[in-house]
């Protein structure tokens, strides 16, 4: 190599010939290409020579260190690395993971544009057996931003890996790795958090840590080896080193901040397995670790999670036994504690009120009853074809007592088994339930999959609340042979829940390849280009029935918006139509009587090229050209603020072929459904639509005009909300660059729980794009309704809605009740990240905020701050909802099929099924 490199990437690797060439090819395949890789070899006894040469032969940028002695760590190697390196950037990689394609460019334009010592990004568990990644902490990379020193975000002692970093190599050469010990990373760090004045942290993944299947034989890592107690003393003395290196640079008032970090993060890798340790581990991890705890400040326990803290209780006061079982409370299920008591407010672990077992922040005691928390643990034996249960079911929160009138069930498989629990002196209740097997017919073709059995509760209204059983870590697995199937009852995850999984057997098992193989072959027949030309095919041959009308609202999705509106006014009218609605996989609330396609089946595509008639709120499938003879009625799905169509994130891009595609799909559209003037302005230039525009306002807001009482009892019932509390519909939507991340839940619901708890209650509303699970310590407060079938009924149940930029606000407008907007990141959302049409906080009929304090404030207020913006709402309606006149769907259907009398209307039945929360 001629040229100095721009970065140098020290891989390090003992006995590891295998995985080496993966991880130097995940460096040789960067995008900066001009970067060399050391080898750094401690002294491997296997191929790693031989491999490491072969490589070298097979790129000049690859160079090969090897050690003559064995260090037993990883400090060693990396100072070897750090001390060869010729480039001024330096990355770690460990042989057994690997670098993503753009780590070493992105993380070296970060550190020159911003003038940092380093660079951290995002680390992700590559789990191999599964391909399913999983991030490290990912709210620690949440916002790309620079630290100007560890004092301004003391949270990021959590990041104290050595290889998901980018550094100055100057810098590296002045704090070299600690060769003596393992977790040398931990005292690097905290080395290098001291020397650090400012550092950078970009929010991508750069580092996938591999994690593959332990295998009989095979030694384990260095993190992996937690069994040992040698690995336990080894974390805890990195431990003190760490907390003495933060004291010795002057900075010991960040060290309760660095030991939070420590009852976090390396507590916890050996809480979480400790249910399956033997007493005489559990007595000397004890014997190790309280020590240390017992140096620590108390207020250092008080910011960590309340059954953590418990762990430590336990831990300092040697109580071994009630270790265990608060230790399967960590892990899924998280199962509630066996006992608890409640004193001044407060909910305690156990059956007595003490330091260290305040639990409160949890909230179990105070859950809907749809989401209250019993434990159930089990013992199971085998015999032919049953399996026996002996469920011991402790009720920490009264729950049972709360609710008279109570059923329990064992649910396997979609069966409920009736359980006759018994009371127990101490307050528990006892079940036994056997099981045939061979009941449970999985079907005639069979499964190879799991089922986990809960215990449901069944209260005298219908409501159910279920939770998963608990069994013994050691229990030995059941094997039982039913037909066609190989059953096995066994303990599964950290936490020992009762898992049982089927597989097929004998001739079921060839069958099932011969099923497989035979599905391969329907799906390659059933590709998306040969669906396309088979359909191309059939609108030039087949007649259109003008009697056929397809439905679609939300891409599938659900029985919503306006197409939901129009299609029940054509059934009351009893219009001369077969109707049918295109469901996705996942499709919820359809009436029990309406005829239903899958979406991008062969029958889908068979109705599409039929239909006389397409309705729909978003889009046909795109490369779908309409029949000639159909019309298709598009009636959107909302207006306001955001950029649309060829002004939107995934157009505005100067790409022709995404922009021919859309251009040609909006010239399928026959008439387009239009609620106001302002939207015809925005949408029809953005969209580049010329056609018909029917302006009667929204269908799906006609009810909103007239109200409907029977809605908002429903989505009061279903939600669980209790009389007298206030609602908040927050409804935001999503980053167009972080969809799916659950970024866009931008208020801390924590805060408003702690504050509003009493008097609020919040429905949330993420926008359908978006993935986000409430915790389970907010559902006391939060309801989550991101699958509630229906937006309408939360709009008409709430007292105010909390939004963003949804299209939301305008449908909500109609109502007159206070809006209120949270838009901490307007200047990104409007230069950079999606882009608006509209100045917001010049026209919001409400506050626009920046903060949970300020929102919290207005909700305290929120009748005189509505009130102050009542001029603002009058104009907001004007713009938006001047058409909004409680007759839309009467007159687009009038409008685009014709009128259709009927004396006699035929009646919409209800939906099928019955949503649930959860």
């Amino acid at each position: 190599m001629t040229n100095a490199p721009d970065c140098s990437v020290v891989v390090i690797t003992y006995n590891d010939a295998t995985r080496l060439p993966r991880a130097v090819r995940s460096v040789l395949g960067q995008s900066l290409r001009n970067l060399e890789v050391i080898i750094a070899d401690d002294a491997s006894t296997d191929d790693t020579p031989e491999v490491a040469r072969r490589l070298q032969r097979e790129d000049p940028r690859i160079r090969y260190l090897r050690r003559d002695v064995n260090s037993g760590g990883c400090g060693a190697p990396r100072n070897s690395g750090v001390a060869a390196a010729r480039a001024p950037y330096v990355m770690f990689l460990d042989s057994d993971d690997r670098l993503t394609r753009h780590a070493c460019k992105s993380m070296m334009l970060e550190i020159e544009r911003t003038g940092a010592d380093f660079v951290t990004g995002q680390i992700a568990r590559l789990y191999e057996w599964s391909g399913r990644t999983h991030r490290y902490y990912p709210e620690l990379f949440a916002r790309r931003r620079t630290v100007e020193g560890i004092a301004q975000e003391p949270e990021l002692f959590l990041d104290s890996f050595s290889t998901n970093k980018l550094y100055r190599t100057e810098l590296l050469r002045r704090l070299p790795f600690r060769e003596d010990l393992h977790y040398e990373d931990h005292v690097f760090s905290a080395e290098l958090y001291c020397a650090a004045r400012r550092f950078a942290v970009v929010p991508w993944v750069v580092y996938l840590w591999h994690r593959s299947e332990e295998k009989d034989g095979e030694p384990l890592s260095i993190s992996l080896s937690i069994r040992q107690m040698e690995n336990v003393r080894a974390r805890i003395r990195a431990a003190r080193l760490s907390d003495d290196i933060l004291r010795e640079h002057g900075l010991a008032d960040l060290v309760p901040e660095r030991q939070r970090r420590f009852l976090r993060q390396d507590l916890r890798v050996y809480l979480n397995p400790l249910p399956s340790r033997d007493p005489a581990w559990v007595a000397e991890f004890i014997s190790l670790v309280r020590p240390y705890l017992a140096e620590l400040d108390p207020a250092v326990f008080e910011q960590i999670d309340p059954i953590t803290r418990v762990c430590c209780r336990f831990i300092l006061d040697r109580r071994a036994d009630e270790l265990v079982v608060a230790a399967r409370s960590l892990n899924e299920p998280k199962a509630a504690p066996r006992f608890a008591v409640q004193e001044g407010g407060r909910t305690y672990w156990g059956t007595t009120p003490a330091e260290g077992l305040d639990i409160t922040p949890l909230r179990m005691a105070e859950l809907p009853y749809t989401a209250s928390r019993l434990r159930h643990e089990a013992a199971f034996t085998g015999r032919g074809t049953e399996v026996t249960l002996t469920i011991r079911t402790y009720d920490p929160f009264g729950v049972l007592a709360a609710n008279p009138g109570w059923s329990a069930f064992l649910q396997i498989r979609g069966r409920r088994v009736r359980l006759a629990p018994r009371p127990q002196d101490d307050g528990s209740h006892l079940s036994e339930v056997t099981v045939d097997l061979a009941t449970l017919s999985p079907g005639l073709l069979g499964w190879d999959r799991h089922d986990d059995p809960m215990v449901a509760i069944v209260r005298a209204d219908g409501r159910v609340t279920a939770d998963r059983l608990l069994v013994a870590p050691a229990s030995e697995p059941v094997r039982i042979a039913v037909p066609r199937h190989e059953v096995t009852v066994r303990a599964e995850g950290a936490s020992a829940f009762l898992r049982v999984r089927w597989r097929r057997a004998g001739l079921l098992r060839q069958a099932a390849r011969v099923g497989r193989a035979g599905r391969r072959l329907m799906r390659r027949l059933g590709r998306s280009d040969v669906k396309l030309r088979v359909y191309k095919g059939l609108i030039r041959i087949v007649p259109t029935r003008e009697d056929l009308a397809l439905f679609e609202s939300d891409v599938g999705a659900g029985y919503t918006g306006n197409p939901r509106y129009i299609y029940e006014e054509l059934r009351r009218r009893r219009a001369p139509l077969k109707m049918v609605w295109s469901v996705s996989r996942f499709r919820r609330n359809f009436p029990r009587d309406a005829t239903l396609v899958r979406r991008m089946s062969w029958r889908h595509v068979w109705t599409m090229a039929r239909a006389g008639y397409w309705v729909d709120s978003h889009g046909m499938p795109l490369a779908y050209p309409k029949p000639a003879r159909t019309r298709y009625l598009q009636t959107w799905h909302g207006q306001g603020i955001k950029s649309v169509g060829f002004n939107s994130p995934d157009l505005r891009a100067d790409f022709p072929g995404p922009r021919a595609r859309w251009r040609a799909a909006v010239a399928r559209w026959d008439a387009l459904v239009s609620p106001s003037a302002e939207f015809e302005r925005v949408f029809l230039p953005s969209n580049e639509y010329g056609g018909p525009v029917l302006r009667y306002g929204s269908p799906r807001c006609d009810v909103l005009v007239h109200g409907d009482e029977e809605a908002v009892r429903r989505a009061k019932d279903l939600l669980e909300i209790p009389p007298g509390r206030k609602v908040l519909l927050y409804a935001p939507t999503y980053r167009d660059q972080a969809r799916s991340s659950g970024q866009s839940i931008r208020a801390d619901l924590d805060m408003m729980a702690e504050t509003l708890a009493g008097e609020w209650v919040v429905i949330l509303r993420p926008h359908p794009v978006e993935r986000y699970r409430v915790p389970e310590r907010l559902l006391h407060f939060v309801r989550p309704a991101g699958s509630y079938p229906e937006v309408n009924d939360l709009i008409l149940a709430s007292d105010a809605l909390l939004t963003d930029y949804s299209s939301l606000m305008c449908d909500y407008a109609i109502t007159g009740r206070p809006m209120l907007f949270l838009i901490d990141d307007w200047d990104e959302y409007r230069r950079v990240e999606r882009g608006v049409y509209h100045d917001l906080p010049a026209i919001a009929p409400g506050p626009c905020l920046t903060t949970t304090e300020e929102l919290i404030h207005v909700l305290r207020d929120l009748n005189d701050v509505a009130a102050s913006f009542a001029a603002r709402y009058i104009e907001f309606r004007r713009t938006w909802c001047a058409d909004e006149k409680g007759h839309a769907t009467a007159k687009v259907v009038d409008a685009f099929f014709g009128p259709v009398k009927n004396e006699a209307p035929l009646p919409v039945r209800a939906p099928r099924g019955r949503w649930k929360t959860g």
